[in-house]
């Protein structure tokens, strides 16, 4: 009976504490493949300052509208980003096959920015490390937005559990101009 009672003790803390990376946590490193071709690390693409990483919902058998119109405000807004000397980076989660060919669709009819990198999360390794992968019917990964310093230490985080919810590009930027 006690060994039972510890067992769910343990199971339940665990689920406490599941969630995405908070302040002053670290976000995981995974190397992921960049939809412009090549692989790159986390930990490389943090190490250059200030970094937001948008996970968008991916593809869950749709182009999700909250996703694109979170990916065009955060478009409209790469001037700004650029002079605050942050980078963004966006992580498209879904599973393998043809995801590269989706989040190609994604970005159609949008100026994406050079500095700015989509990386895809085929198989959901990253949303699965850092605890924002949504195990529901047609879901793929909790939308988040996390500000990571160039020590890979969240800054900020918001995830919602929901398709809406979204971080808009102007509150990350007052964040980056309060720091």
């Amino acid at each position: 009976m006690l060994s039972k009672l510890l067992t769910a003790t343990v199971l339940l803390a665990s689920l406490v504490n599941a969630g995405p990376p908070g302040p002053g946590e670290t976000i995981a490193d995974i190397s992921l493949p960049s939809v412009r071709g090549g692989n790159l690390g986390l930990k490389d693409l943090l190490s250059k300052g200030p970094t937001v990483l948008v996970v968008l919902r991916g593809y869950p058998g749709y182009q999700c509208p909250f996703c694109q119109r979170q990916l065009q405000d955060f478009v409209q807004h790469s001037r700004d980003f650029s002079e605050a000397k942050a980078r963004v980076v966006f992580v498209y989660p879904g599973p393998s096959g043809d995801l590269d060919k989706r989040a190609m669709e994604a970005l159609k009819d949008k100026s994406f920015p050079p500095e700015y990198e989509m990386l895809l999360d085929a198989g959901y390794a990253f949303t699965n490390l850092n605890h924002i992968r949504w195990n529901g019917a047609n879901e793929t990964a909790y939308p988040t937005i996390f500000l990571v310093n160039a020590k890979g230490v969240v800054t900020f985080v918001q995830s919602t559990m929901s398709h809406g919810g979204r971080t808009l590009a102007a509150d990350i930027l007052a964040r980056l101009k309060d720091r």
